[in-house]
């Protein structure tokens, strides 16, 4: 049996908004779902819209899952991301987008990326992201004219998380975002663990979300 492989889909963006706040990917949200699938013998390879390394936010000296993420090969490699140009989604079986403030500079709305999810989506694959992350959906339009997200059921970072953490460096509101595109979104208090799966979609609120969404996409792939 071949092993199964997850594309992450990481953001480059190093600051936000009219404060040039520091951001990056949310360490956690990279950390957390790796572990889960380096666990159940799932691969991961990382890429960026620039390539490179990318800038990180958010680590806790305090956990873990963290610090063990600091020694594998797999923060090396992620130090040495590919250029999402360069790659094939279809090489993999699940792409995901981890969320920080990052994605929505580099993330949102930019071709490539809106392109990958498509394609991903349009041949089956499992197409899986967390907090900002869900960001990379919005813009992508089916074959028949509607957007990814209509109908479907889904979580992101929510309006109750952002207000007061980011609301005055983010360039809009995601869950308004999400909902205006027609999805079914779903949030449980805030900063508290959500995992939404709708089919091929998975889903996951915030940071502490990670591991979650490394458990759904580990048991998605183990079915396929």
């Amino acid at each position: 049996m071949s092993v199964p492989y997850v594309l992450f889909v990481v953001t480059n963006a190093a600051v936000i908004g009219p404060n040039n706040r520091a951001t990056g990917f949310f360490f956690p949200e990279v950390a957390h779902p790796y572990e889960v699938l380096n666990r159940h013998g799932v691969a991961v390879e990382f890429c960026s819209p620039q390539g490179g390394r990318p800038p990180e936010d958010g680590f806790d000296a305090t956990d873990p899952t963290q610090t063990e993420f600091l020694d594998t090969k797999a923060y090396r490699r992620l130090g040495r991301s590919r250029k999402l140009s360069e790659v094939d989604v279809l090489d993999y079986d699940a792409v995901f987008i981890p969320g920080g403030l990052g994605p929505m500079v580099d993330i949102t709305g930019n071709p490539e990326v809106q392109d990958t999810v498509l394609r991903a989506w349009n041949a089956g694959l499992i197409v899986s992201a967390v907090c900002h992350g869900p960001s990379a959906f919005l813009g992508v339009v089916l074959d028949d004219g509607s957007p990814l997200v209509r109908g479907r059921h889904l979580t992101s970072f929510s309006a109750a998380e952002e207000d007061g953490y980011a609301d005055k460096d983010v360039p809009f509101d995601l869950e308004a975002a999400l909902r205006a595109e027609g999805a079914l979104y779903q949030a449980t208090d805030p900063w508290q663990p959500k995992l939404v799966v709708d089919g091929r979609l998975i889903t996951g609120q915030n940071p502490q979300s990670g591991t979650l969404v490394g458990e759904a996409l580990a048991e998605a792939l183990g079915q396929r």
